[in-house]
């Protein structure tokens, strides 16, 4: 298990450039032994010296802003952490629900894959800008008019910093995803020989274009697919970086992109396979919404996710 000062240290050390984090983590580690040591030697359990260190010490967000090397602009030190924090959670909240609903609405009055996804796309763009701007216009305001303040901030606590997740929790999360990721890539490249629907000489008809396979274009996304779930055991295993953390989310992003030129401009599906299985013109439509809305949701949750991580590693 991981100590109170390992996760205090390395909540401070996220937010900082990867060149200051050696210096300064033996810095903060060797003041915070030292203030542990001076309080137990006047009489207190270790472990209460501890949090009263820490305690003291304040928001490790907090902290980090005083060893970065370039200073806090628009919002100041005193609100930057919270407005990040709340800009965070409304993109990563607000902006799939809005592209979702829209979505919705789009779909049940039988708008095309195209501009579906282009609506859907459009109103996450619109939302996510309004956020940005309004809840920044917000913040600094009140930044500049202190008496807009209720009052001081909540006083920091140990409680509030961030348990890393379990190591069976890693696993189980990386092992259902390894084994969605295999049953998925197997179901694809098996569709040209498995078919529930056959020419007049026997032979299977494949569900998706054969176009995909005749340029290549599906062990392209294949690749892609499989990539992605590589960064995702890096990102357990590997130390946090910036070109690790651009790299998996250009991975995500290219497969949910993808997906959606497929789908959108119809080079997915065969046209023999649905003329085969009897399906009328709604049902590719459908399976067509299905496949941009989850790709859309994907795509959003790539760029939320990037910006949380953009956010934790931005020096403060």
């Amino acid at each position: 298990m991981t100590t109170l000062t390992d996760r205090y240290v390395d909540a401070a050390l996220r937010r900082l450039p990867g060149r200051q984090r050696a210096d300064i983590e033996k810095e903060l580690r060797t003041a915070i032994a030292d203030a542990v040591d001076d309080r137990v030697e006047a009489g207190e359990e270790p472990a209460a010296a501890e949090i009263e260190v820490l305690t003291g010490l304040g928001d490790p967000a907090r902290l980090a802003a005083g060893y970065a090397d370039r200073p806090l602009h628009l919002i100041g030190p005193a609100l930057y952490h919270d407005y990040a924090r709340l800009l965070t959670v409304l993109l990563a909240t607000v902006v799939p629900a809005a592209a979702a609903g829209v979505g919705l609405v789009r779909a049940l009055h039988g708008a095309d894959p195209l501009a579906l996804a282009g609506d859907v796309l459009s109103a996450a763009f619109t939302t996510a800008v309004h956020i940005v701007c309004w809840t920044t216009l917000a913040f600094a305001a009140i930044d500049r008019l202190p008496r807009l303040r209720r009052g001081p901030a909540r006083p920091w606590s140990v409680e509030a910093l961030p348990v890393p997740p379990s190591r069976r929790a890693r696993y189980a999360e990386l092992a259902t995803l390894t084994v969605i990721t295999v049953l998925f890539s197997t179901f694809v490249l098996l569709t040209p020989v498995v078919s529930t629907q056959s020419d007049p000489n026997g032979e299977p008809i494949g569900l998706f274009a054969p176009r995909l396979w005749e340029t290549g274009l599906v062990y392209a996304f294949l690749a892609v697919v499989l990539a992605g779930l590589g960064f995702a055991f890096a990102r357990h295993y590997a130390r946090w970086s910036v070109p690790l953390a651009v790299a998996g989310s250009l991975v995500d992003v290219a497969a949910s992109l993808a997906l959606i030129w497929l789908v959108t401009t119809d080079r997915l599906l065969n046209p023999a396979f649905v003329s085969a299985a009897g399906w009328g013109p709604e049902v590719p439509r459908w399976i067509g919404i299905g496949l941009v809305a989850v790709s859309v949701v994907t795509l959003l949750h790539t760029v939320a996710e990037a910006v949380g991580q953009a956010r934790r590693a931005t020096p403060s």
